[in-house]
Parts: structure tokens; sequence; C-alpha cells
């Protein structure tokens, strides 16, 4: 199925006449020199590429070019020489590395002049000549004399990637010797049988591509379909391999030039990072919009093409999510159309996460749907995730990288490592989730109630136990589990805001305990250790052992508080309704229920804002008529 859809894209990108794609039997590969040979095949130079790229306000110089080369061999432990484009070694018979066989170099060059001087005698031009009378006349033991050579041997003999030029021009323009790579591709030795994907009887592929651009890869990059250990193979086919898992040549040069290209810096949709997911996307058509609608929606903190102005990107992002969202909220499907003209609701869209695995590449999701259907998923993420808000300018649309960092104490000291790497595994599942519209990943739940349990309040920081994004989870979390239940038992409090009639012990002790925190705020200010501090997760966890010492204290804090008469009267009120249910202080609350207690505190400490928010507009209002 994967393989499937990326050979579709490789053939939409073949005829996209702004991008430039590798044609079957070739692929991408960064180029370093070109060795510039006479018509007689003697070095005239070695010329080489650089190419100045822009990362954030900078710009640096890398050495090598982007071009398209004959398909070159996976690399292996054996030799395995290319046609007219690999390694120094290859190439030149030069490296500082030292290799177990002591005669390897020597073995690499001779491979690569036997492969290409056999390619290129079926071809009748003087360019194919030209590169052959090279090969037969040069001597890799004499190489470091060369002034040509010895100008760039320190980069030579790291494993520079060369091609050759004839008289300045290039030996893969000469139509005789794309012929004869051509007729090798579609010939060469490969048993014929029935191509998994396409269906049709073709030579078979033994060794599949390799992938760069996945994070924490091997620099040489990594296999999506890999055959090198008998116990993955089948049908006792020894040393097989590709025959494993029947894909025709022509289709794993196609799905492996599309997924490079979606990898690459490339691709205007840029790839996105999520704990330990590389994750790429595309749609079955050649408008990129698809790509930076679907990228926008899903992280409001950037929009493509405008890293610059993140403000005025979030504010864009902000009012194309806003009129989705009010379709979404009256029932009505979305007209893609009307809110990015020229753009349709079927078009297959395609979403592939990736993670790294030794020398291999794990799919850690592959989601395929309607477009439409992607935009709706998202739409309603964010409108599970609603929530009061504790300041005006907080963002209307928390984005999954916001949701990952609440998971991460601001002081993780020595198991900083350990608990990225832990955390690693939520961000691919939390997408997952956001994508299918499935209930959230109980390890997010966990994390969230865990920090606000563990971490302290540091208003110089501005690192707050509960918070806006902390709260907004909890509640999304416990809609999302209970939303298929016929009997759901949190449903009148999974709301944006203050719901005072909602009877549940563990979201009134929630409530009480935003009281109780006030009260000894309007008592003595803020206090080197509030209540918050010291009884916060005891409260949440074990009512019963802690409220009856709050109580105590309030009546002092009541007894000193400018308006205590009018917090008593609200504390009065939040217990006749524990009373009311029979049990005032449970022992022990579940997990579920300590979010519960979490969302009561929040919205009765945001409804407290509101009501100052209100009178202090009013009290400004009443001094200007004055």
């Amino acid at each position: 199925m994967i393989l499937h859809a990326l050979y579709r894209y490789y053939e939409i990108l073949l005829r996209d006449p702004k991008i430039e794609i590798a044609l079957p039997g070739y692929s991408s590969a960064n180029v370093n020199f070109a060795l510039n040979l006479s018509k007689d095949g003697d070095l005239l130079d070695l010329f080489p590429f650089s190419t100045r790229i822009v990362q954030g306000k900078k710009e640096r110089e890398i050495p090598s070019v982007h071009m398209n080369v004959p398909e070159r061999v996976s690399l292996t432990s054996g030799v395995n020489p290319s046609f007219i484009c690999d390694k120094a070694v290859y190439v030149l018979g030069i490296s500082n590395k030292d290799y177990k066989d002591p005669d390897f170099i020597n073995k690499c060059y001779e491979a690569f002049k036997k492969f290409n001087i056999e390619l290129l005698s079926r071809a009748n031009s003087p360019v194919s000549r030209a590169v052959t009378a090279f090969l037969e006349k040069y001597e890799p033991a004499t190489a470091r004399l060369n002034p040509v050579i010895s100008r760039h041997l320190a980069e030579l003999e790291k494993g520079a990637i060369l091609i050759f030029w004839v008289e300045n021009q290039n030996v893969l323009d000469d139509p005789e010797v794309r012929r004869v790579w051509e007729e090798h591709c579609l010939q060469g030795d490969s048993k014929l049988m029935q191509c998994l994907v396409s269906g049709e009887k073709a030579p078979i592929a033994r060794l599949h591509p390799n992938f760069q651009g996945v994070r924490d890869t091997k620099m040489s990059g990594a296999y999506l379909v890999s055959f090198n250990e008998r116990a993955y193979e089948s049908y006792n086919r020894k040393e097989e391999q590709g025959l494993n898992s029947p894909v025709s040549q022509r289709v794993a040069s196609g799905y492996g030039v599309a997924l490079n290209y979606l990898l690459s810096a490339s691709n205007s949709n840029r790839k996105i990072h999520i704990g330990d997911a590389t994750v790429v996307y595309w749609a079955e058509s050649t408008d990129t919009r698809y790509g930076n609608m679907f990228a926008s929606l899903l992280n409001p903190d950037f929009v493509e093409g405008a890293p610059e102005r993140p403000q005025q990107a979030r504010q864009e992002t902000e009012e194309l999510l806003g009129r989705v969202a009010k379709k979404v909220e009256r029932g009505q499907g979305m007209d893609i159309e009307q809110l990015s003209q020229g753009l349709e609701s079927s078009t297959p869209f395609y979403v592939l996460g990736l993670s790294p695995n030794a020398s291999r590449i794990s799919v850690r999701f592959f989601i395929n749907d309607a477009f439409e259907k992607f935009i709706t998923r998202i739409i309603s993420h964010y409108e599970d995730l609603k929530i009061v808000k504790e300041y005006p300018d907080q963002p209307d649309r928390i984005s999954i990288y916001r949701i990952i960092n609440e998971c991460v104490s601001p002081k993780i000291g020595k198991r900083e490592e350990e608990i990225k790497s832990r955390l690693s595994l939520i961000g691919g599942a939390l997408l997952r989730s956001i994508l299918t519209g499935t209930p959230y990943p109980e390890s997010l739940y966990s994390f969230i109630i865990n920090r606000v349990r563990v971490d302290m309040d540091d208003k110089e920081k501005h690192h707050y136990k509960v918070n806006y994004v902390r709260a907004a989870v909890i509640k999304a979390c416990l809609l999302r589990k209970y939303r298929n239940y016929v009997n759901h038992p949190y449903k009148e409090v999974l709301q944006m805001s203050l719901n005072e009639e909602f009877t549940n012990p563990a979201y009134v002790l929630g409530r009480l305990f935003a009281v109780l925190e006030k009260a000894q705020t309007e008592a003595v200010g803020d206090a080197n250790a509030s209540i918050k501090d010291r009884y916060f997760a005891s409260a949440c966890a074990t009512p019963a052992s802690v409220f009856p010492v709050l109580l105590k204290l309030s009546q002092h804090h009541t007894a000193k508080a400018k308006f205590g008469k009018t917090t008593d009267h609200r504390i009065q009120q939040l217990l006749s309704l524990l009373e009311a249910v029979g049990k005032p202080f449970p022992s022990r609350l579940s997990l579920d229920e300590q979010g519960i207690f979490i969302l009561g505190y929040y919205h009765q400490r945001a409804a407290f804002y509101v009501k100052t928010a209100e009178e202090s507009a009013e009290t400004t209002a009443a001094e200007f008529e004055e």
C-alpha cells in the first residue's frame, strides 16, 4: 500500500513541469566534483561543485550540488560499482579509510573500470570513448602525484562523489550514454517475476533504494525495504534478497525517488518532526497548496513560506481555522474550494510517519483518506482542546509541539535524555490519533497529570502547575476517551468553562481548592509556600487526608481578608454541594477523577479572572462617564 501510493506520486511528479524529478533508472544525489576530460581521455581539470543554502537568517555554502545521476547501487559491505557517478574510492581508487582487506581500494577501482567500460563499449559516441580511454590509461598508484588531483586530495580521500564531463559537457547529456544505461536497467540480469505493486511481469529489484532525511538515521541513509539475513527470507530463496518481496526495478526506482523527494529540502511541503517521527505528506495532485494547508492547520505556529513573519502567519491561520470551525460546529460539510480556491475536498491525501531503527526505517503510521476528512479531524482536535483562557493573548489553537513540551518539566536535569526518549513515542502516537479521530494516547494523559502533581509554580519563569495548555489537554483526553460511551460520566464538565451545577465530588473539590487558594492570597498575598505548593498533589489524589486541614487554615485566611465573608460564603456553597452527594471527601481519586479535579480547579480560577476583568472594565467605564 505504501509503495503503491509512493509510486503513484512519483508518476504525478513526472508530469509536473515545475519539479525536476529523476526518470526510471536515475536518482538524485549530492555530487562534489566533476572530472573534466579531453576527447582523448586526458584529465584536464577537477571541477568542484558548491551550493548556497539558507538556514534561518544565514546563508552557508555546502560543497556539493544536487543532480540526477544513474541510480547508484545501495551501499553494502561488498564491492558494488555504479555507472558514471560514484565515490572517489571507485572512480579514482583514492581513500584514507583503513579497510580490513588491504587490496579493497584497488578492487573497487577495478570493478568500477570493468563495469563502466563494458557498458560504454555499447555506446557509439566521442563522449563514451573519452571516458573509456581515461579508465584504461588511469593509474591509481600515481594519482596523488597528479597536480589536478592533489589540489583536492583531502576532499577526495573523505569519500567525495564524482561525475564525468568531457570538455565541460556532462557525460549524461549524451544520448548514447543514456541509451546504454536505460537498456541495462530494463534488461539486466534480474529475474522476471510479477511485481507486487504494478502487477506486471518485469525484472525484479534485488536491492531497494535507501533514504536520507529521516531524523537520527545514518548519514548514508536507511532502508524501508531490505532483506539481508536468512531469518527474513522466505520460500527458501537464499541470498535472493529482493525476491522475497518482488518489486520491479522501475517501481523500486520510482518509489525511492518519490520518498527521497518528500524527505528533501527540494520539497515545498517541508517534512514535520514530532518526537522520533519524521512525517511526510502529499496529495494525488501537483498542487502544493494541499500540503501547505495541511501543515499550516496542523501547526498554527508556522505557515509555509512565512517563518519571518510568525505573528502575521499565526493570525492568517487562526482566521482560516475559525472559518472551518464554524462549518464544523453547524454540522455543515466543508467547502474546501471556498476556503482555498481550486482545491477539491475528495482529493486522496496521504500522511506517512517514519522512525529510525538502526540501518532501517520503521513505519510509525500510514494514513490515507480524502483531504476533507483530514482537515475535519484536525479541526475536531482543536475543538476538543477548547477551554476558557487564562489570558486574552493566549492562542486559540494549541499546536502539537506546545502539547508535547508540557509533558517535560523545565527542571529535568540529569534524566533529560531518559525522559526525552520516553516522550519521543508520544509525538507520533498523538499525531496518529489526531489524524484518525481516535482517543489520545493514555501516556499523554499520564504525563500531563504527573507534571501537574510534581511541578512547582515559578512566576519569574512563567512556569505553573496548572496552565492553559495542560488543562486543555486533560479536557480533550477525557472527552475523547468517553465520547462513545452511552452513559458519559463527565459530559457536563468537559466543556470550555465553569459549570456551577455539576456535583461530581472531584470537580467540586477542585473548585473548592481554587477558592481556598484565593482566600490565602487575599489574606497574606504571595506566600513563600502557598497551599498550592504544599498540598495540591495530595489534595488531588487523597482529598480526605488534606481538605480538613485546608478548611481549618481557611478560617484564619477569611478572618484576615478584606472580602473574607464573600469567600467564606463560596466555601459553604461548595461544601453543601459535596454533602448533597453523600461523601464530601473521598479517600482517594482515580486518575480520571484527578483530571476532573484539575479541571474544576482551572475552571474556578479562570472564572475569578473573568469576573475581575469584567469588574475592572465596569470601573473604567464608570470613571470615563464621570
